[in-house]
């Protein structure tokens, strides 16, 4: 299927399992693009539908979602302003391609777990479940949103000098005081993904599928 027009440059790949209705939203990094974690949302929900835009911001010629002042500190009203605009995004392709928008999970790493975090907090409606890698805290919502039902997994690295195990645990609590069911987990290693990250993230979309199984046979 050729992308359609719509109001971010992205990549759709249609399911290829007619029975898996959740469609994972891929969220790349500073520097990445919409072809980044296609490879990585194949491998995590075979047979699902990716829906992977590119970020709208340049910082040096780099895709990113939203402004930085400096490295780990955010342009506040432009997270805001770029947060709300994916969101309508979302809603747009889910309309053009007929995806069930009440089941979109976010697979975002570092500055695409960043705007995927401020979607939850800012616009929670658009998302089911969030596997967030190497995520900050995006901002503190002036009210706290309802994440009951949500699903959110958090993998951080026990040496990221960014997203630090502090602003890890700031993230758990600030999800589970809104109500969601939070899994996190730290692994040895920086910023980057390795490949025991890549296998926790398996394991958690492998636990959710089953029990999503288990309910539908009831």
């Amino acid at each position: 299927m050729s992308e359609k027009k719509l109001s971010f440059t992205h990549r759709f790949i249609p399911a290829t399992d007619p029975t898996i209705t959740e469609t994972l939203l891929l969220l790349h990094g500073t520097g990445g693009n919409e072809n980044d974690l296609l490879g990585l949302g194949s491998r995590l929900r075979p047979g699902a539908a990716l829906l992977s835009p590119r970020g709208k911001v340049l910082e040096n010629g780099m895709p990113r979602f939203f402004r930085r002042l400096a490295e780990g500190v955010f342009d506040v009203e432009d997270l805001k302003k770029q947060t709300h605009a994916l969101a309508e995004f979302v809603a747009e392709a889910a309309q053009a391609y007929g995806l069930d928008e009440h089941n979109i999970t976010a697979v975002g790493y570092s500055n695409g777990a960043n705007i995927a975090g401020g979607l939850l907090l800012l616009r929670p409606e658009t998302l089911a479940a969030a596997a967030l890698l190497r995520p900050m805290v995006p901002l503190l919502p002036e009210k706290q949103p309802d994440l009951k039902g949500k699903e959110i997994l958090i993998l951080s690295g026990r040496s990221d000098p960014i997203a630090t195990p502090t602003e890890t645990a700031r993230l758990v609590k600030l999800f589970s005081d809104a109500g969601a069911a939070v899994k996190a987990h730290t692994k040895p290693g920086g910023h980057q993904l390795s490949e025991e990250d890549i296998r926790a993230a398996e394991a958690w979309f492998a636990s959710r599928s089953t029990k999503a199984e288990s309910v539908s046979k009831r």
